[in-house]
């Protein structure tokens, strides 16, 4: 006879075992004795009706988290139903329809207008069945969510892991029975429900991304790294790859970029509905431990919180977030409106006023980079703009006792500088024209040819008209802020040429707004918000990265997201087949304008110029160095309460270095002791550069 240990063994190895579900038929059975459709009963698991017509007839199986729940429905079902009780009344009442999920980013624009109050019923989210306890979601911090689109019930993007499991936003798990590529572009489309809502009445709805893990690349037929010895980003399948022919042999296309970490497969619009799915591949380097610090290492639930928060706040991710900065400002001010033909009365696509527009604009000679077509060809020498940020370190020479005595060197880090910069920035919309010895206006975006070179300035600042802080030599080629502030400043400017645009328009006043607001919120997810004391501010960031690093990670995407998408404003040419004079890809866009990057970067370096000169009028405090938007400063303690300026009041003097959490206002960007910060401005190097961090890895070479 068995000993009651062993019966207990035996208990509880079956009590391990994964719940057993009835028969397909039985459970179809069940649902229908119920009265509930396979919709309201996808719409309750967070899963797709094909889904559940899969459980129904055997051609899959629920996982966890999904079986525990659905094995608790269909057990409460078979109480109240058994096999030989006759089925639910006909009386018994039916749910209303599900509104149809449209596939294509372009939909029927009555379902840009759906008004939630008016959807049906079985539209309202139903509440999620309790998670087991053995759930690979752990528990997480939500950000907030805006209402759902009908058209996309489970959010923007999945995360696709090796065994058909496909984690979306909010929790949401769908099973994924793809094992090619094709047929994961297919359902996709038809049955994921994934997608997300265009940024602008004008523009195209979000195509949903679907994140592959190296495991459910695998699966998919591809390699788990892509290998070769060129840069990375230009990585891609060689064009008789398997993968590569079946997308072909199903008709789909993969864009000019090929089958690389960041892949777009699609096919020729089918009326007004897109059909276009765009693939990221985390293990050949997808997401850029710089732009996604860590993210890559998470569990698929958690990268599909971060980038789900980083779509619904910025967009949903199509590349590197340099080109998803690029992204947004098309998706922002779209280049086409439907316009009515005045003769035909037809409706067709026309200029959206305020947007670059659809074809790409040449610049003036001065503005391009000197590989250019426009420079090669015209055999162009008279110089080129230089609106770069500031790399500047103080001459030792200029340094006081007094300074050097003191024990600490404090980096102040600018939010954002270039997102704060652009802000009711007026930019250029048409094509340059050029003026010989025109007035200067200083409401008119345009290079100008100025000499600067007379004007006298403090040593222990640096110029405001050249990144390196040094005087100007002589005429050179400025941006319409670079030369307003000379103005500014009591100078007289006399332009000798220009090139200037007669139509402006505030071009990247939404995209600062969407990201400032991406900025400010995901901060305060963090526990940095607008209603701390300056004394709590640094506290709190001390401390912010800890709190919930899937965040951090947003926060620093969305700070990648600004300075990339600004410098991708004048990409150059890449690859080492490139000939000085041919046009590259880039050139091609209509965001193509290094004259708006020029104008970002001139009038980011003009505010920190402004500060650092009423920081000396204010306190006598001269910095140390500038590397773009990070300022060091000698300091009597380790904070920056200790120097910056106040009022009597308590309050921060206007117009210097404050504190705060929105874009412009200062951060601590590390603290070394001031004898280090010397040793380093004597060997050549810029103590911006190594404020951060021990301060003792500092190395002679500072190249980017």
């Amino acid at each position: 006879m068995a000993s009651e240990e062993e019966l207990f063994a035996n208990i509880d190895a079956l009590l391990e075992e994964e719940p057993q579900l009835p028969p397909p038929a039985e459970r179809a059975r069940l649902r229908e004795a119920a009265g509930i459709t396979q919709a309201r009963l996808a719409q309750a698991l967070k899963s797709t009706v094909q889904t559940v017509k899969n459980y129904e007839n055997g051609r899959s199986e629920p996982k966890e988290p999904r079986l525990s729940a659905y094995q608790r429905l269909l057990n409460g079902w078979a109480a109240k139903y058994p096999a030989h009780a006759v089925s639910a009344p006909a009386s018994v009442p039916q749910p209303a329809p599900v509104p149809k999920t449209f596939t294509g980013p372009t939909a029927p624009e009555a379902t840009d207008t759906v008004d939630p109050a008016q959807a049906p019923a079985a539209a309202a989210a139903p509440e999620r069945p309790a998670r087991p306890a053995t759930s690979r979601r752990p528990a997480a911090k939500k950000a907030a969510k805006p209402a759902v689109d009908p058209r996309f019930p489970h959010g923007p993007l999945a995360v696709l892991d090796g065994d058909g499991s496909a984690y979306g936003v909010d929790g949401i798990v769908l099973d994924c029975p793809a094992t090619t590529v094709p047929e994961l572009v297919e359902w996709t489309l038809k049955e994921s429900g994934l997608g997300a809502a265009k940024l602008n009445r004008y523009g195209k709805d979000s195509d949903p991304l679907i994140v592959l893990t190296a495991a459910a690349a695998v699966k998919l037929g591809l390699p788990e790294r892509l290998e070769g010895h060129e840069q990375r980003r230009s990585l891609r399948l060689p064009e008789d790859h398997p993968v590569v022919k079946q997308v072909a042999k199903a008709k789909w296309q993969l864009t000019q970029r090929g089958f690389g970490p960041w892949a777009r497969i699609y096919r020729k619009a089918q009326g007004r509905d897109r059909q276009c799915v765009q693939l990221a591949i985390l293990s050949w380097d997808a997401l850029d431990e710089r732009s996604w610090p860590g993210v890559t290492d998470m569990e698929p639930a958690d990268i599909a919180r971060v980038l789900g928060v980083y779509a619904q706040r910025v967009i949903t991710p199509r590349g590197s977030t340099a080109v998803s900065g690029l992204e947004l400002m098309t998706a922002l001010r779209p280049p086409t409106k439907a316009v009515q033909d005045p003769e035909t009365g037809n409706w067709v696509s026309g200029h959206n006023p305020g947007s670059l527009g659809t074809k790409p604009m040449d610049p003036a000679p001065p503005e391009a980079t000197p590989e250019h077509p426009v420079v090669v060809n015209s055999g162009w020498t008279g110089g080129f703009l230089n609106e770069e940020a500031y790399q500047w370190v103080r001459s030792v020479d200029t340094l006081t006792d007094e300074e050097c005595m003191l024990p600490f060197a404090v980096g102040l880090d600018l939010n954002t500088a270039f997102l704060a910069a652009a802000a009711r920035l007026v930019v250029g919309l048409s094509a340059p024209d050029h003026f010989h010895a025109p007035k200067f206006n200083p409401k008119i975006p345009g290079s100008w040819l100025v000499d600067l070179s007379h004007i006298e300035l403090d040593p222990r600042l640096p110029s405001p008209f050249t990144p390196d802080g040094t005087r100007p030599t002589g005429p050179a080629w400025y941006q319409t802020h670079t030369v307003a502030y000379a103005q500014e400043l009591g100078h007289d400017v006399h332009p000798i040429e220009a090139y200037l645009r007669r139509e402006t328009g505030a071009y990247l006043d939404p995209w600062h707004d969407r990201l400032k607001n991406a900025y400010v919120d995901t901060l305060a997810d963090l526990g940095v918000t607008k209603d701390l004391t300056d004394t709590e501010f640094l506290a709190a960031m001390e401390q912010h990265k800890q709190v919930d690093p899937a965040l951090a990670a947003v926060l620093s995407a969305i700070k990648a997201t600004v300075k990339g998408g600004v410098g991708k404003l004048r990409e150059r040419p890449q690859g080492k087949h490139y000939k000085e004079g041919e046009r590259w890809p880039a050139l091609e866009r209509p965001t193509w304008r290094p004259d708006i990057r020029a104008a970002v970067i001139s009038k980011a370096r003009v505010n920190m110029h402004r500060k650092l000169r009423n920081m000396a009028s204010m306190t006598g405090l001269y910095p140390l160095a500038v590397l773009s938007d990070c300022v060091v400063y000698p300091s009597p303690g380790a904070s920056p309460l200790d120097f910056l300026p106040y009022a009597a009041s308590g309050k921060p003097q206007p117009g210097g270095f404050r504190l705060g959490p929105t874009p412009g206002l200062a951060k601590v960007e590390g603290v070394q002791e001031m004898a280090l910060a010397v040793d380093w401005m004597e060997r050549g190097l810029n103590p911006a550069r190594h404020i951060k961090g021990d301060g003792h890895d500092a190395v002679l070479d500072e190249g980017e």
